[in-house]
């Protein structure tokens, strides 16, 4: 008996599918597939912030250890370093009282001047406090991830700035996240003028080297190493006037018409944790006199035209 069940033959438990060298192929091609349609249609943008949206709470789990730990050290600063510091701040403060004096005499200054020669008036642009999450996973581009989405209504578009000037624009927004492009990423273009003299241009990107590229430039432009670049505001995006880079070389070729001119960002565009996300700039125009004299003008002008046909 024993040895008749030992010849006898089982079906499997379970049922065998298609080989595994089958599954590797049918999910590659898979995977390709829909990796060129999210590139060339963009049809998996509301799947990959739904995706994102759900994963949010598994990255505050995962962030929480790292924030335990910060907030730990934060308190166990001793009461002499706090009140160390303390005393510097009292002491800096006291040196630039009288330059806040001056800077807002001058404010109100230019606020007059402003008024007399009739210039629009750009309104303040409120601003967010953003934290940088982590960096962008592609290590060839320049991007970082900040804790500031859709949801507390960031718009793409926006100036990232710090107190020294900009660090990028926001390129992509997500529900709970936003995807800021540095001033450095190849991608990203800005419209600048050299502080000195007014000379307005376009700043590019270069990628390495975490620098900035002014091209097209006639090898005999009036720029010089230790000029600042600005935001020159005519792009509708960056406020202007805000601090760029740096010009750090000039070199003119014989052989090319064009300088290479290159500038240093003046930003922490990598050393701070934080960040300002400043809203578009909404420009207030004055109203159009010229519009109420073209209409007047037609006015005046319609029964001539009638007297003309008659």
């Amino acid at each position: 008996m024993p040895r008749a069940l030992e010849h006898q033959h089982h079906t499997g438990f379970f049922v065998r599918g298609p080989s595994p060298i089958a599954r590797l192929l049918f999910f590659s091609v898979l995977s390709l597939a829909l990796i060129v349609t999210d590139a060339r249609l963009n049809y998996l943008i509301e799947v990959r912030q739904g995706f994102i949206a759900l994963l949010h709470p598994l990255q505050i789990i995962a962030n929480a250890p790292l924030s335990l730990v910060e907030d730990v050290g934060a308190y166990l600063h001793t009461q002499t370093t706090l009140a160390e510091e303390n005393t510097r701040l009292r002491h800096q403060a006291l040196m630039h009282a009288e330059e806040l004096q001056r800077f807002q005499a001058l404010m109100a200054e230019n606020e007059r001047l402003r008024s007399l020669l009739g210039a629009a008036q750009v309104s303040s642009q409120p601003a967010r406090l953003a934290e940088i999450l982590h960096m962008g996973r592609d290590p060839f581009s320049h991007k970082v991830v900040v804790n500031l989405g859709s949801r507390q209504n960031i718009v793409p578009g926006q100036a990232a700035i710090d107190e020294h000037g900009v660090i990028g624009q926001v390129t992509r927004v997500y529900p709970f996240s936003s995807e800021v492009t540095l001033i450095t990423d190849k991608e990203l273009s800005i419209p600048v003028q050299i502080e000195r003299n007014g000379l307005r241009a376009i700043a590019f990107g270069q990628g390495r080297n975490a620098t900035l590229e002014l091209p097209s430039l006639p090898a005999n432009v009036d720029i010089q190493v230790g000029d600042k670049l600005v935001t020159s505001g005519i792009d509708g995006i960056y406020p202007p006037g805000l601090a760029v880079a740096e010009i750090i070389r000039v070199e003119a070729d014989g052989d090319s018409p064009f300088a290479h001119i290159i500038g240093k960002p003046i930003a922490g565009i990598d050393r701070h944790r934080q960040l300002l996300l400043v809203s578009i700039p909404q420009v207030e125009r004055p109203a159009d006199s010229s519009a109420v004299k073209t209409n007047s003008a037609t006015q005046k002008t319609t029964p001539t035209k009638r007297h003309v046909r008659n």
